[in-house]
């Protein structure tokens, strides 16, 4: 996958991640992308996502998808129905899981696509438009690395 544009951050805690969470949430293109997130167990995948969600206007409480593979979530933005769906393939084993729980449509549909552990179901998954690589530093920092596969991953770097 060809990378058109990148950006790195340095998160030194938690309160960064969430504001770099923050400032993506105010993207208008967010509503229609897939974001790729990589990183090792512990890296603070989910924690990004908790806080976008969040920015975005999630309410109650949001859950790592480890178990159930995916977590759906719907808003409105701008008077419109937003999905959100919320990928953890950790657990990922089978490719016909992918066709019997028909994430092939959900992929297909408009809405923000955020997946968890991508490898996992590589081959499967559509060109990410964003790769968010966290790798953990010394403590609670982190290094984020934004990567734009698509035009619409140029836009949200901006």
């Amino acid at each position: 996958m060809p990378i058109l544009e990148t950006r790195t951050q340095h998160w030194p805690d938690e309160a960064a991640c969430a504001a770099s969470a923050g400032a993506l949430a105010r993207h208008a293109a967010l509503t229609d992308v897939f974001i790729e997130l990589h990183g090792p167990l512990g890296a603070g995948k989910t924690t990004f996502v908790r806080h976008l969600l969040l920015a975005l206007g999630v309410q109650g409480r949001v859950k790592s998808p480890t178990y159930t593979v995916m977590e759906p979530y719907q808003l409105m933005r701008e008077g419109a129905p937003f999905d959100i769906r919320h990928f953890d393939f950790y657990r990922f084993n089978d490719p016909q899981e992918w066709e019997d729980a028909g994430f092939r449509d959900v992929f297909a549909s408009p809405g923000l696509k955020l997946a968890e552990w991508p490898e996992k179901a590589e081959g499967l998954l559509p060109q990410a438009d964003l790769l968010i690589r966290i790798e953990p530093l010394e403590g609670d920092a982190r290094s984020a690395r934004f990567e734009a596969g698509t035009h619409r991953g140029v836009e949200l770097l901006a």
